[in-house]
């Protein structure tokens, strides 16, 4: 039934035409009967130029049938034609009428009013003009009429069916249309959001590698104000130099990775972005407002690049504030810091209640929100991996490895 619908839909003027077919093999029976019947034949007084003028009628409602979806405003000129054609010379009704039902159909599920407009008068009008051309003999006047209101009923019913199919497309047109202008738009948010958040990711990053360079400097100026009175502590002095270099040269590399416009940080003092050491504060924060979480910290801590401690602080900092948010007032979360040989392991999950709501807040489901982006573009800047969704049981779980080799 798909594979016959697809094929209707892809060739309309193909079945149109079957249809137009099947149309004229019965009018040609009914002429036929006609003619080879006396008695039909003297019932309705037929002539030799009634049945010369039956033909062309014919073809051109059956032609009207054909062509209908091609052409429904032509067509219906042509259908007109061809009923003021039978007034005018007389020829039978026939099954080839049948097609002024169509059309009125046709014309009224389309868009152009004018069309729809004439189709209705012609429906109004038509059935009075066949019953006064041809009466049926023997008929009360109240037979007429009740006939006469039938086959009007009947052209009104397929105009309304028409012009309910054209309602209902436009309808549908419409739901397309306000769906593919919602998906461009969360699309256009979506590149805000990320944008948004690189550039906010830029202006720390610059912060922290100003930071080095200002550790830097400090260094080297007290190397040089004890480099002949205190050697030791100038080689340390150097070997701080060396090390907070190499990390400046790190984010400087990510920095220039991250940046597409030729913004630049507003002035005002360099201070350094809050890292690992700084997650212990912020949980005792988060339980202070009720919140209670369990923080763990696995392996051995050791210095770690700038850009993997402010990841690692924003994860956990997004993360419980979508718990308390969303999670309930039962909900509580869990921290893991683990320390592997080349990266680091970050975990935060709760119980809580709100995972659908936590989706939301991070964007995960209608694209719009800025959390999950945010993560992600934080971790895609250090080469990691996030993970982020229900947790099996209830909850919400967000996982990230991020690596702390600066090549990675």
């Amino acid at each position: 039934m798909h594979r016959l619908y697809e094929f209707i839909r892809r060739h309309p003027t193909l079945v149109d035409g079957m249809w137009a077919f099947v149309l004229l093999m019965f009018s040609s029976l009914w002429l036929v009967t006609l003619v080879t019947n006396p008695e039909t034949a003297r019932n309705v007084e037929q002539d030799e130029a009634r049945q010369l003028a039956s033909v062309p009628i014919v073809l051109a409602l059956c032609t009207v049938v054909a062509l209908r979806r091609r052409s429904p405003e032509k067509m219906l000129l042509l259908a007109a034609g061809a009923g003021a054609a039978e007034l005018a010379t007389g020829a039978f009704p026939m099954p080839a009428n049948f097609a002024l039902l169509v059309i009125v159909f046709t014309n009224a599920s389309r868009a152009a009013r004018w069309a729809s407009r004439a189709a209705l008068a012609g429906a109004l009008v038509a059935p009075t003009l066949h019953t006064l051309r041809w009466p049926g003999e023997d008929q009360s006047t109240a037979n007429a009429v009740v006939g006469t209101v039938f086959l009007t009923a009947t052209f009104l019913l397929a105009w309304v069916m028409g012009d309910s199919l054209r309602t209902r497309r436009a309808y549908y047109e419409q739901l397309e249309e306000r769906a593919a202008r919602l998906e461009r738009e969360r699309e256009a948010q979506a590149k805000v959001a990320v944008a948004a958040e690189r550039a906010r990711i830029a202006r720390e990053l610059h912060d922290v590698v100003a930071h080095n360079v200002s550790v830097m400097v400090v260094q080297a100026d007290g190397a040089a104000y004890v480099m002949d009175t205190a050697p030791e502590q100038t080689r340390k002095a150097l070997e701080t130099i060396s090390g907070t270099g190499r990390q400046a040269l790190s984010e400087m590399r990510r920095l220039l990775g991250v940046l597409r416009t030729g913004e630049h940080s507003e002035g005002g003092e360099y201070v350094p972005q809050p890292g690992v050491e700084q997650i212990s504060e912020l949980i005792e924060q988060v339980r202070g407002t009720g919140l209670p979480v369990d923080f763990r910290i696995e392996g051995a801590p050791r210095p770690l690049p700038s850009s993997v401690e402010l990841t690692a602080y924003r994860i956990v900092q997004e993360a419980l504030t979508n718990t308390r948010k969303h999670g309930g007032p039962e909900a509580g979360a869990t921290v893991r810091l683990t320390y592997g040989a080349d990266d680091l392991t970050l975990l935060a999950e709760d119980d809580g209640r709100g995972a659908q709501h936590e989706l939301y807040a991070v964007g995960g489901l209608d694209g719009l929100g800025q959390g999950l982006i945010g993560m992600r573009e934080r971790v895609g800047m250090v080469g990691g991996s996030l993970d982020a969704g229900p947790r099996p049981g209830g909850g919400f779980r967000i996982s990230a490895v991020l690596p702390l080799k600066s090549g990675t």
